[in-house]
């Protein structure tokens, strides 16, 4: 009951608002935050162990080497990330090459549950326990049977156009960089993909879900 009068009275550094319960962990710092405000003011929590949080000056960082190559795209959505990494951007900590947008790896935790492993190199372990480290949410389902491991972790990036009535006239299989019949993978999933004209996705689209997800 102290705690709960307490916490009515500590200010949300993000939001401003009254009644935060989160407080960084880091000694010395007394920012607080509301759970839902975490991610706009770029704060980590760890969803096991001690269930630490930090705020955004505090949080752990990722030591990742620099990028072999050149290719600034998520290994999951495969649309643009930062060039560095960040709260918003993370990387595979084993092929050191994999980068992903945080809310995409956080929809891939949630959907691979325990079977969680990098969607590029496939490693698990280091990659979970860095991933957790950072904040990730790991569900604890039993793993996917094979078939839906196969279409999360392959290689082969899905490329087909799954919307019910295809207007392409390259058919399903074609994909263009820009325009209408660029493809789009579900932000969720990453099994299932539309052209951008065949779902009536504007140019100004930044992601794609599809609804049977």
């Amino acid at each position: 009951d102290t705690q709960r009068v307490l916490c009515s009275f500590q200010s949300c550094f993000v939001c401003c608002k009254m009644g935060a319960s989160i407080t960084c962990c880091k000694t010395g710092c007394d920012r607080t935050f509301h759970l839902p405000c975490a991610p706009d003011g770029e704060c980590v929590t760890q969803y096991f162990g001690a269930y630490r949080s930090f705020c955004w000056e505090h949080r752990p960082q990722q030591a990742l080497q620099p990028r072999p190559s050149q290719d600034n795209t998520c290994s999951i959505c495969l649309d643009t990330v930062e060039d560095k990494i960040s709260y918003k951007t993370m990387g595979c900590p084993a092929c050191q090459d994999a980068r992903f947008h945080r809310h995409c790896i956080q929809r891939l935790a949630l959907h691979a549950g325990i079977a969680f492993q990098c969607p590029r190199c496939l490693n698990q372990d280091p990659f979970m326990m860095e991933m957790l480290t950072m904040g990730i949410r790991l569900s604890k389902r039993p793993p996917p049977q094979e078939s839906d491991q196969e279409v999360v972790f392959s290689d082969q990036r899905h490329g087909r156009c799954d919307a019910t009535t295809c207007l392409c006239p390259g058919g399903r299989e074609h994909a263009e960089a820009i325009g209408p019949w660029k493809m789009w993978l579900c932000s969720s999933c990453a099994a299932k993909g539309t052209h951008q004209h065949c779902s009536s996705l504007g140019n100004s689209t930044c992601s794609w879900h599809d609804n049977t997800c």
